[in-house]
């Protein structure tokens, strides 16, 4: 029998097309055929169960975390894939909510390894995908909730065939992999559009929209808009959630949905939670029972960690995995609009693919101080790095060997009414998040074993 470490190694070792930098994505060995192959070697398990299908740049998990819970407040057996991971690998693969065992991932890994010995052109991530919809398949869930690796078009999660497609906010991310226009990448994420399968768009930006507009009619897809045909208002907000009004467009006297408590923070939060309700309505369109009283069930008791999330009043101290300066900008904006205080103290680490240099010029201006770090994972930008970046900027930083190291420093150096704030990558928020709890003396965060990755 495998050991947990020895299955891991065994998805982790496969070829990560995912990473490949030097060709152009859509040029890739990537086949949905290839994915197909191997799911039919496993009794084609993505197609024993519904499915909702949700591509975007900005907010896909968060969206994907609440179609989830309002499906489960339902009542219904549900699967929910998700990537990346915060502290353990089992969070990509959710069973009712709960990441998969290791045990469970062993049994997988241990099934599937004789079909992959034949087949080493399976990726990683197309590895994982087939875990997720076999796990999901054995586990006989109603519905298997799924978020797109990157892009969409070319995503192993695309071999499903949906209930529902949404697309949240599309902003440039993944430049040269997607494409270098707002276009080009939303053609790639528009990929998820199936004929005849309803679409919910999120609002978007002008040629993002147009591509989605055009997909959507060459597929005979019904096309939903959040912010036209289903719409929000803001009834109050707070460090502790916000309270909003969703409703169908001529619906705004009497709302649909009246008062919903979303224990999330951020506006781009409403944003997601308004079009993960309009994909919950054309479930429910379809025939799926799904009473009001599970949305807001469900809204009420989501749980989405690392997004704009506060992990202490006092010092205030919020973690936020934004990782383009579209989700930077919106994170800037929305700080001052649930939080008070004073002065904001960086912590900043993120991917060399994710543009820090552009990340930090959006950020610096907005900050007191600084300290950068490099988080302890192979795609992490140096911390010589980060701080020539932001030397061209004429910002001094203060560089932090670890993110534990860079947190103790910006803990000792604010001031009172001061917000101590992590960003850049969800692995360095995952980090910051592990070094609070043991600072406080708080139980550990799941974690996988050294050597893992």
């Amino acid at each position: 029998m495998l050991s947990y470490l020895e299955a891991l190694r065994a998805i982790l070792d496969r070829a990560d097309f995912e990473r490949d930098r030097g060709t152009p994505y859509a040029q890739r060995d990537w086949r949905l055929a290839r994915v197909e192959e191997l799911l039919e070697q496993l009794g084609s398990p993505h197609r024993s169960y519904a499915t909702v299908h949700i591509a975007g740049t900005k907010g896909k998990g968060s969206t994907t975390a609440m179609v989830d819970a309002i499906l489960r407040a339902a009542g219904y057996r549900t699967g929910m894939y998700t990537s990346p991971h915060l502290h353990t690998f089992r969070e990509r693969i959710r069973l009712q909510g709960e990441p998969i065992s290791e045990a469970q991932l062993v049994e997988l890994v241990e099934g599937i390894l004789p079909l992959l010995a034949s087949r080493p052109l399976i990726s990683v991530f197309e590895t994982i995908t087939a875990l997720a919809m076999w796990h999901f398949s054995r586990s006989a869930v109603d519905v298997g909730v799924f978020e797109v690796g990157m892009g969409g078009r070319l995503d192993a999660t695309n071999v499903i065939h949906p209930l529902v497609s949404l697309i949240t906010s599309i902003s440039i991310d993944h430049v040269g992999m997607l494409g270098s226009t707002l276009a080009e990448i939303a053609g790639e994420k528009a990929g998820i559009i199936k004929p005849g399968v309803p679409v919910i768009s999120a609002p978007q930006r002008a040629p993002a929209l147009r591509v989605i507009r055009e997909t959507a009619t060459r597929q005979g897809a019904a096309l939903t808009l959040v912010q036209s045909d289903w719409r929000w208002r803001v009834l109050s907000r707070g460090p502790g959630g916000q309270h909003l009004a969703v409703y169908r467009r001529g619906n705004g006297r009497k709302p649909d949905y009246p008062d919903l408590f979303l224990p999330l923070l951020g506006e781009f939060q409403l944003e997601n939670a308004c079009t993960a309700i309009a994909g919950i309505e054309a479930l429910r369109e379809q025939g799926i029972e799904i009473p009001v009283e599970a949305v807001q069930q469900g809204l009420a008791q989501v749980h989405w960690p690392g997004r704009m999330q506060v992990l202490s009043r006092e010092p205030l101290v919020v973690v936020d995995g934004a990782h383009n300066p579209y989700s930077i900008n919106q994170l800037i904006k929305s700080l001052p609009t649930y939080l008070d205080y004073e002065r904001i103290v960086l912590i900043f680490g993120a991917g060399r693919t994710h543009r820090p240099g552009e990340l930090l010029e959006v950020l610096l201006p907005s900050v007191a101080e600084a300290y950068v770090t490099e988080a302890n994972h192979p795609k992490a930008a140096s911390v010589e790095l980060l701080r020539d970046m932001a030397l061209e900027l004429e910002r001094e930083v203060q560089m932090a060997s670890s993110a534990a190291e860079a947190l103790r420093q910006a803990v000792a150096a604010a001031r009172p009414g001061d917000l101590i704030l992590a960003t850049g990558s969800l692995f360095l928020v995952a980090e910051v998040m592990s070094a609070w709890a043991t600072l406080q003396g708080l139980p550990p965060y799941p974690s996988d074993p050294p050597g893992a990755y």
